[in-house]
């Protein structure tokens, strides 16, 4: 062990263990964890090639012999809860994704949220079984996001009672699915229904892809492999394009809308029933943007431990980088971040299964709000956590820019979220006009509930910026009630400035949707506020339930230096509305300091209960031992370019070169 990390170590003020405890919701739940992780840790069936030396279809190879292994494993243990599913998967392809993903986690939930149950007995077992093999096939070349603009189409023939799936354009082709361009042998597809001459919006339908046995795509497919990307290079993300495809009536999911033999077409009960998948899906995100900036955060503090460099004082021995202010300042607020995001991704899930509970009780009234929350948290948490991951490999100097740090990988397989179910300036919007609508209803008089309760107090405030001397500043910059306070007002003031912007361009005499789109970077910002209120009054809202002192002690400090850090950065927004005076926003950088060297005692400690094994961490700068540099040689002379002394490029470029010149 590294004496300056067991030094570390033993500075600790509080019980890590016990935070850790609170990290996984429960001792019980810890326990179990470490369970699972040491099944599949010590599973001869796991060992792996470290993926770095490797080209991109051993990769794949890897990561479907792994999963193939990995559902074997699951039904060897019966383990079945979804959760422990979830963190099994996590044990086996660490934060990398699989090409089994949608498989696991879009194709059975889309069966079992949206399928009758006669379709329930044609498909769910044999999936289940991996005889069928699925992926979900929305985003197309020409469109993402924007779902009505998809133009794959699915015309019904009530001679054959069948459906003509085809890709009218090359824009229509399907591209990006995971696992559609080699793994899976069925797809749902989603396509424009047209039934008795009329067109009936996006419907999926279950569209085999592949031969059963002999894995050939059939008639009418083409489909293989995208190409190269950034990250997922284990992932056979596919294009598909549709020549007529021929399928039966009964391959239309038909739990909601219907179309009956003859083509007439039922309506689904409800448009809001599908939504439930992608809420899900996001809070998942939000989950998993806390997931990855611990993992960033561990690496770089713990690196910054052990790394020794320059001089504080001339002729001392050189400090632990970790002991510079700078590094200080760049690293601990993506900790407290990384500990307010575990905290919202907890929320976010807690409110999922409830609301879900009144839904199948038929109770929709709460959707519209875990909508836009879903939606607005997805995005706040994924552009900060992005972000936030390049600050942790720059912290690292060079060694972060080696693959060893795991720091590239956990960006690039990171990144994509940031775009994959909804892109983000998409989710703010979304969030935003979720936001106006309700500031318009309180406006008119209703009384808002839920998390924007806050709007209800619009007319009592005079949002006009004016002197701070005029009224008495009653913000307690160390009372965390307090910030919550002027976040929430921050919040209320730029949605009332987004609602006010889109009402002038009305006036202006521009349509809804000009106004709309010319005031879309103040309802960016404005969601963008209202995300930041949440995360900052859920953090705050989570010491409540924190009893252990210590624990809690360090706890405050994080979500104080969150919150502070946060004012900092959008400093411009909370002066110009007159919440903060300038000597105000002065004294929290001088606060911002003194919560960094109090922080400092118990960095390691902070990331050590996040309890991220070094298997899975696979981060050479980032080890529990701290012995940073033996294994980085090690790790280096591992290199597949190493695996001869002289490389053949030598004798066939080189060496002719000497006698041409």
């Amino acid at each position: 062990m590294n004496p300056d990390i067991m030094k570390e170590r033993q500075n600790a003020t509080f019980d890590v263990e016990k935070l850790t405890n609170i990290l996984d919701g429960g001792p019980e739940k810890t326990k179990r964890r470490r369970e699972i992780e040491s099944m599949v840790l010590s599973d001869p069936d796991f060992k792996e090639e470290d993926p770095n030396f490797l080209s991109r279809s051993e990769r794949y190879d890897q990561a479907v012999r792994k999963s193939a292994q990995m559902i074997l494993k699951l039904r060897e243990y019966g383990i079945a809860d979804p959760e422990e599913i979830y963190c099994y998967k996590n044990c086996v392809h660490p934060d990398r994704p699989e090409p089994l993903d949608l498989h696991l986690g879009m194709f059975l939930p889309t069966l079992l949220n949206q399928a009758t149950p006669e379709q329930m007995d044609r498909f769910f077992m044999p999936a289940w079984n991996l005889e069928i093999i699925g992926t979900y096939a929305q985003t197309e070349m020409g469109h993402g996001t924007h779902l009505r603009g998809l133009e794959t189409t699915a015309t019904y023939d009530p001679a054959t009672q069948e459906f003509v799936l085809n890709s009218p354009t090359v824009s229509s082709i399907k591209w990006w699915p995971g696992g559609l361009g080699k793994t899976s042998n069925h797809a749902i597809v989603l396509a424009q229904l047209y039934t008795q001459g009329n067109c009936h919006g996006l419907h999926a339908f279950i569209v085999p892809i592949r031969d059963m046995s002999t894995h050939v795509p059939l008639p009418g497919i083409v489909v293989g492999d995208i190409g190269p990307k950034f990250g997922f290079q284990e992932v056979d993300n596919g294009f598909l394009k549709l020549e007529n495809v021929r399928i039966p009536r009964e391959n239309m999911l038909m739990k909601y809308a219907k179309v009956e033999p003859d083509g007439t077409y039922v309506k689904p009960p409800s448009a809001k029933l599908t939504y439930g998948t992608m809420v899900f899906i996001r809070s998942m995100i939000v989950g998993e943007s806390a997931r990855s900036l611990a993992k960033a955060c561990t690496i770089a503090i713990r690196y910054s431990a052990v790394r020794h460099q320059s001089e504080i004082r001339p002729g001392e021995p050189e400090p632990q980088i970790l002991d510079y202010q700078t590094q200080q300042y760049k690293l601990f607020p993506l900790l407290a971040m990384a500990y307010a995001f575990t905290f919202v991704g907890q929320y976010m899930r807690q409110t999922y299964h409830r609301i879900t509970g009144d839904i199948n009780e038929g109770d929709f009234s709460e959707l519209p709000e875990l909508h836009a929350l879903s939606a607005g948290l997805k995005a706040f948490t994924t552009w900060e956590t992005n972000s936030a991951i390049e600050v942790c490999r720059m912290s690292c100097g060079g060694h972060g820019y080696s693959c060893s740090s795991a720091l590239p990988d956990i960006y690039v397989q990171f990144t994509p979220t940031c775009t994959y179910e909804g892109e983000n300036t998409v989710m703010m919007l979304q969030t935003a006009r979720y936001l106006v609508k309700s500031y318009r209803q309180a406006k008119a008089g209703q009384q808002l509930s839920g998390i924007v309760s806050y709007l209800n107090d619009a007319e009592h405030r005079r949002v006009q910026p004016q002197p701070v001397a005029a009224r008495p500043t009653v913000v307690d910059i160390n009372d965390l009630t307090s910030l919550k306070e002027i976040y929430k007002l921050r919040a209320a003031i730029l949605v009332e400035l987004a609602a006010k912007s889109i009402q002038q361009e009305l006036q202006r005499r521009r349509s809804q949707e000009d106004a709309w789109n010319n005031s879309a970077i103040d309802l960016v910002r404005a969601s963008d506020a209202h995300c930041h209120y949440v995360v900052v009054k859920l953090f705050t809202d989570k010491l409540g339930e924190i009893s252990d002192t210590a624990i809690h002690s360090v706890m405050s400090t994080l979500a104080l230096l969150y919150a502070l850090h946060g004012i900092t950065k959008n400093s411009g927004d909370f002066l110009q509305a007159g919440l903060l005076s300038v000597p105000q926003v002065m004294q929290i950088s001088v606060r911002i300091k003194e919560l960094l060297s109090q922080l400092r005692l118990n960095a390691v400690a902070l990331v050590d209960s996040f309890d991220h094994h070094d298997k899975i961490l696979n981060s050479v700068l980032g080890r529990y031992d701290g012995n940073v540099y033996e294994h980085l040689f090690e790790w280096a002379r591992r290199s597949p370019l190493n695996a001869t002394e002289v490389h053949e490029s030598f004798h066939k470029y080189l060496k002719p070169l000497r006698s041409k010149l």
